[in-house]
């Protein structure tokens, strides 16, 4: 039975938000009403009203054929949010303190939606190392580094997104740049989601780069995936990833949700895992 909502204006306020959520559950770019209340679990008539009022806040655009997308107004909210996030010296001492309890390169990527989901570095810890010297062109950046469906970093994002996403970024072809390791087959790929979650991190093999390993593990905020935070040696140090390496990556990942929650680091370690 279709949950109608509470009456009075809390229980109107309720029902708005949950359509919003609809959007981030269902993904893809546009929905019709119909998929949006069994999504929502309201009814047809209540969620159409409500997208109605949403278009002239801009919070919902009216497609052609009876679809609605997110308006202007949802990712203004996303960004204030963002914007207010702890210092990055919080968040860069954690990934100081993973470099050191690992002796690997140390990379925190983000979710970035914007032009096809993506992935983008946004902070990183390598010592003295020159990354040039590694391999890591700007040109590798924007190919291997972008990409969700190739590396440990990517796949620990991609596990977490709504399966309509995934099958638009199944869709792009591995980039040309990528390493032996990297999954090819859609199959496997997948396979290889369903582990992460599972466990809550990814292993990669040299796949965004021939001779390098990885390990990485997704940054939450509130249930929804954020990013991840990656650690990398060569393959000739880290052949298969020791234990002491993936709990240090799990527990900076835990970290960095809890900072992303406005919470001290280490505050809720369960709380802070996707499995």
């Amino acid at each position: 039975m279709v949950n109608s909502g509470a009456v009075g204006g809390s229980g109107h306020a309720e029902r708005v938000f949950r359509v919003q959520r609809a959007f981030t559950q269902l993904g893809g770019r546009a929905h019709g009403p119909g998929a949006l209340a069994r999504a929502a679990d309201l009814d047809d008539s209540t969620v159409y009203r409500i997208l109605q009022s949403g278009v002239h806040q801009g919070i919902f655009v009216r497609e052609g054929r009876g679809l609605y997308r997110l308006g202007s107004a949802a990712p203004q909210l996303g960004l204030k949010a963002l914007a207010h996030s702890p210092a990055p010296e919080a968040a860069h001492a954690l990934l100081e303190a993973l470099r050191r309890d690992t002796g690997g390169l140390v990379f925190l990527y983000l979710l970035a939606p914007f032009g096809g989901a993506h992935r983008q570095c946004v902070d990183m810890a390598v010592g003295d190392s020159d990354l040039t010297e590694l391999g890591m062109t700007p040109r590798a950046v924007q190919t291997v580094e972008h990409s969700l469906r190739v590396g440990a970093a990517g796949r620990a994002i991609l596990a977490y997104l709504p399966e309509t996403i995934q099958a638009e970024v199944l869709d792009r072809p591995v980039p040309a740049e990528a390493g032996p390791g990297a999954f090819r087959d859609d199959v496997r790929l997948l396979a290889s989601l369903d582990r992460i979650r599972a466990r809550g991190y990814a292993l990669g093999h040299e796949e965004c780069a021939a001779g390098w390993n990885e390990c990485a593990a997704p940054v939450t905020w509130d249930g929804l995936v954020m990013g991840s935070v990656l650690v990398m040696k060569p393959k000739r140090i880290m052949t298969r990833c020791p234990v002491t390496v993936i709990e240090a990556v799990e527990r900076t990942a835990a970290d960095l949700a809890d900072l992303g929650r406005g919470r001290p680091a280490g505050s809720d370690v369960n709380d802070s895992r996707m499995k």
